[in-house]
């Protein structure tokens, strides 16, 4: 009896090994349907643990931060996804260029993939990550980025980041913070110590006084 079947886009947000040789798990966010548990079939040629060279992963493989579109089929009632087949939508190679970028991605992948997603939250936080990833591999700065995506991702979420967090800055630093927020990441060049000041503030709040869970 076939299983469940379900056709989608999504970003590919994690990889990791499966415990077999011939699958790889992947976590998947898809506007329509959230957080997706994936097994990806691995190449016959692929070493279990070897790792993907450009060449390799140019031929067709989903990578991280990949966003595809998704045949997918079921026999857990949805538990996890068997990936049938696959079509790129949009590749973004160019985050693992850069260290920093990479790692904000990461920390973008992990703030989607570690807390509740409600279903009216799913367009806004997709419409998020496909302009944080994109702006990543365009080369825009990645700690400009990790602080405006946070931000927004509170904000969309209703925790009242501006009311109280913003609040409790001192003057300079709330002019700071409101020229980041506000305008545009290209072009900006503001002191990496003040964005870094109001990063580590913003986390301390957040950890301080939300359920939300960072990295």
């Amino acid at each position: 009896m076939p299983g469940q079947q379900l056709t989608t886009v999504a970003l590919i947000l994690g990889r990791q090994t499966s415990g077999s040789d011939n699958f790889e798990q992947l976590t998947a966010f898809s506007e329509e349907h959230g957080v997706l548990l994936c097994l990806s079939r691995l190449p016959k040629f692929a070493a279990p643990s070897a790792r993907r060279s450009t060449a390799t992963r140019n031929e067709g493989w989903l990578d991280l931060f990949d966003e595809a579109e998704l045949a997918l089929e079921s026999s857990t009632q949805g538990r996890t996804w068997f990936v049938k087949e696959h079509r790129h939508v949009r590749r973004h190679a160019g985050i693992g260029r850069s260290y920093d970028a990479l790692r904000t991605a990461a920390a973008l992948a992990a703030l989607v993939t570690r807390n509740p997603v409600p279903d009216e939250s799913r367009a806004p936080i997709a419409a998020l990550l496909r302009q944080s990833l994109g702006s990543l591999e365009t080369g825009a700065r990645p700690d400009l980025v990790w602080l405006k995506s946070l931000f927004v991702f509170l904000r969309d979420e209703g925790y009242p980041v501006k009311q109280h967090w913003w609040q409790q800055l001192g003057s300079a630093d709330r002019d700071a913070a409101a020229q980041i927020l506000n305008q545009p990441i290209a072009g900006q060049t503001p002191d990496p110590a003040r964005v870094a000041q109001l990063t580590q503030r913003l986390e301390t709040w957040v950890a301080g006084d939300t359920e939300i869970r960072l990295r």
